[in-house]
């Protein structure tokens, strides 16, 4: 019954979708016999933003790929509710850290979406962007073109903004301004239709704490405010790179897409007395091939990855090179350096057993009925997201003695140290610490009774001192290296300056847990579950309770950062273009130099944008003195 119940429902959406049978039929070996001009590594958020713009031109043939299978058409992967789902499953890489020091020695699982789409794939839906100065600081560090108000086009180029109804804009509370958003990209933006049982205290809390609620668009995120989403507002399924800008065109003559194909390195060999990157080796099938590019080889394999194969292919520091095994060709010392990452801790509370349900139902009977209304009219809680979001600065979370004690404690003189302290100010109104709440258990957290309703305050860092490394290692005796082996991750949260960002934590959580206890929110919460109330007459230990609880909120940055000053400052210049290597150019978060406070996958695809400009701007360069010279 249930089966038969979803048939036509699932058929309708996948028309909505598109179609089942998109990705396109090539065989490996047809694949590397193809003359490309381009060959992008991954298929992901940005590998399919650039191979989408590059192959709009006929006369480009591009190739990408992509070492996951497709999910386009996976109800895990498109359907809001089921937010989450993926996550773990055979479209993550499902990394796992080093174990971390001041952790415990606790390794921590790092999520990376392996599907086309890549992250974009399993992602949760947030559609925001960071602050002014945060894109600012790109440019001062010797990336031009790079600041906010350069970036603004690119922040609109992908974007198709659905405006809400004045109904639901003025009962949910959304804010927006329809001039900060794009009108005509391929992605689809829009507020929620539905929303979980306590959406309706979360702004008045907020404001009742000193927080106001205000739009987050136009270079000042602080406040509170109602989440916009990537999701199409017609059928309420998930828009990203695969289902926007690879679906439509998976029928050009000139670009070509095969999945479940790992590359290895990339090809670099010396043309014209340059190093020079000429193709890339991949394995697909247990068999290895060859593919050549006649004008660039991009890699979009993400922050993990992207170092991870230029190390491989023989750029980067020779510490980690040679004992691999691995010729040095360039001696790129910050490969793989400056990770960068946001940390997150989870508070549970347990809630009223009549606060309305949100998000996917795990009784078997009412998650049949809420797919059966998702599938037939797109509408119920598989629609629903999380949505409460408030950044919020220093000053509205500690006192002035307390930022100035944190301050105290940095040391180093080097860029990146100087712009995150520039952050750690008082009287600076940046969205320091991220909240969000949500009427559901999204994270293991705790012990919790399957028979209670509970909610979630998270709170994430944004602008980290914690900086760690990915580097490839020594395989095991007689097993030959190979980009199938994960690099070693090690975020080294907590260590050095990265004490500032324990204390900023624990300070932080008083915060957090006033939120849940100031009215009108208090009056759907019963107790705190996670950590438990302490005693009469004690305090909760904040700082032990961020030790031995601190997790990843996944969005690594700055491992193949940017800088225009040159191979000892950075990875890539300012046109995204590999430092010591020409026709090989990076273009995926790795690029960021220095954190923002954001989710990170509307920026992702601003960079994919932009990077996308330059090389269509280079190759008509190129082709134009071609011209001149026949």
């Amino acid at each position: 019954m249930f089966i038969s119940k979803l048939v036509a429902p699932i058929a309708t959406v996948l028309l909505c979708l598109g179609g089942a049978n998109v990705v396109e039929a090539i065989t490996a070996s047809a694949f590397a016999a193809v003359q490309f001009d381009y060959i992008i590594v991954g298929g992901g958020t940005a590998g399919l933003v650039v191979a989408g713009r590059l192959s709009a031109n006929p006369h480009i043939k591009v190739g990408v790929l992509e070492a996951g299978t497709s999910g386009l058409d996976d109800p895990i992967i498109y359907t809001p509710g089921k937010v989450g789902w993926a996550v773990g499953t055979n479209y993550d890489w499902s990394f796992m850290t080093e174990p971390q020091t001041e952790l415990g020695n606790r390794p921590l699982f790092y999520s990376r979406g392996k599907a086309l789409g890549g992250s974009s794939a399993i992602n949760f839906f947030v559609w925001m962007r960071g602050n002014k100065p945060d894109y600012d600081a790109w440019a001062s560090l010797g990336n031009p073109g790079w600041d906010f108000n350069s970036l603004i086009p690119y922040f609109k180029k992908p974007e198709t903004f659905n405006a809400p109804s004045p109904a639901d804009e003025l009962a949910f509370k959304l804010d927006y301004n329809a001039a900060d958003h794009g009108t005509t990209g391929p992605i689809n933006t829009c507020f929620s239709n539905q929303y979980g049982g306590t959406h309706q205290f979360w702004h008045q809390t907020l404001n009742n704490l000193g927080i106001p609620s205000r739009d987050s668009f136009n270079g000042s995120n602080w406040g509170v405010w109602t989440g916009l989403t990537n999701v199409n507002p017609i059928n309420r399924t998930r828009s990203y790179s695969a289902s926007q800008y690879y679906r439509p065109h998976a029928a050009r003559p000139n670009l070509h897409v095969l999945t479940e194909a790992m590359v290895q390195k990339v090809i670099i060999q010396t043309v014209g007395g340059h190093k020079t990157a000429t193709g890339v080796i991949f394995t697909h099938g247990g068999a290895s091939y060859t593919v050549n590019a006649a004008s660039e080889v991009i890699l979009s394999a993400g922050t993990i990855q992207s170092p991870q194969l230029l190390e491989l292919s023989g750029v980067g520091n020779p510490t980690y090179l040679t004992p691999a095994g691995v010729t040095v060709l360039v001696n790129s010392p910050h490969v793989g350096e400056n990770l960068q990452d946001r940390i997150m801790n989870v508070l549970l509370y347990e809630l009223d057993p009549l606060v309305e349900n949100q998000g996917p139902l795990k009784d078997p009977v009412e998650l049949a009925d809420a797919e059966d209304e998702y599938y037939t009219n797109h509408t119920g809680l598989l629609t629903v997201l999380p949505n409460d979001f408030a950044y919020l600065p220093l000053n509205k979370v500690m006192n002035e003695s307390y930022v100035n004690h944190l301050r105290s404690l940095v040391s180093g003189t080097d860029d990146r140290t100087l712009s995150i302290k520039s952050k750690l100010d008082f009287n600076k109104f940046l969205g320091n610490l991220e909240y969000v709440f949500d009427p559901n258990i999204l994270f293991a957290v705790g012990n919790p009774d399957p028979l209670k309703k509970y909610g979630t305050v998270f709170q994430m860092l944004q602008y980290p001192f914690s900086t760690g490394h990915i580097h490839i290692q020594p395989p095991p005796v007689g097993v030959p290296l190979s980009a199938d082996q994960h690099p070693v991750i090690n975020p080294r949260y907590f260590e050095g300056n990265g004490v500032v960002d324990m204390l900023t934590l624990a300070e932080g959580l008083k915060f957090a847990d006033s939120i849940a206890r100031q009215g009108p929110l208090n009056a759907a919460i019963v107790k705190r579950e996670v950590p438990p109330e302490p005693a009469p007459g004690t305090e909760t230990d904040w700082l032990q309770f961020v030790k031995d609880n601190t997790v990843s909120d996944w969005h690594p940055v700055g491992t193949c950062a940017m800088s225009g000053h040159g191979i000892h400052k950075g990875v890539v210049d300012e046109k995204l273009r590999v430092h010591g290597v020409k026709r090989l150019r990076v273009v995926d978060a790795s690029i960021i130099p220095v954190q923002i406070s954001s989710h990170l996958q509307g920026t992702v695809y601003a960079i994919a944008e932009k990077g996308a400009d330059m090389i269509l701007q280079d190759f008509e360069c190129k082709r134009r003195r071609r011209r001149g010279r026949r």
